[in-house]
């Protein structure tokens, strides 16, 4: 299925009779699902588009929730290390519902990025965080790296 998104030259390949996929960022081959395949690409498009360190991306990067063991699809963080954009990215015949902004918003009230994304590479929602007022507004497209620290410095 073809993505709304940039198309990239992935590494791909077969392993056990099973697709892959290289992640440069976990640097190894990984199972080339659906999802996956969304992943790959968006993470591409936040590096060469919105020039985002490849250093500072995260790929099912862990944490706990109410003493659970999560992933989150991708994190970017901040030249700090902290959190600045969460991404949860579905597969591309999956549609967008209000339970992947609410498993993104759990995840989020852990980890605290200001800026959150939902994906299935068709369709790309990115919202802004406000954690004092408990509020978020959509964005009409995510702004790129440099973009993203100054409004999250300006609050």
């Amino acid at each position: 299925m073809e993505l709304n998104l940039p198309s990239y030259d992935l590494r791909t390949d077969e392993q056990d009779g099973k697709a892959v996929v290289y992640d440069p960022i976990r640097q190894k081959y990984v199972r080339r699902t659906p999802e996956e395949w969304v992943r790959q690409h968006f993470v591409q498009y936040l590096i060469q588009e919105l020039g985002v360190p490849s250093g500072l991306v995260a790929i099912e990067h862990g944490f706990h929730y109410e003493g659970h063991p999560q992933r989150a699809d991708v994190l970017v963080h901040d030249r700090r290390g902290d959190p600045l954009v969460l991404v949860e990215c579905k597969a591309p015949d999956a549609t967008i519902r209000q339970s992947a902004f609410d498993q993104g918003a759990r995840y989020n009230a852990v980890l605290g990025a200001p800026f959150l994304v939902v994906t299935n590479g068709q369709e790309h929602y990115a919202c802004a965080i406000d954690f004092e007022a408990h509020a978020y507004a959509f964005l009409d497209e995510l702004p790129g790296y440099e973009a993203l620290l100054a409004r999250r410095c300006d609050g």
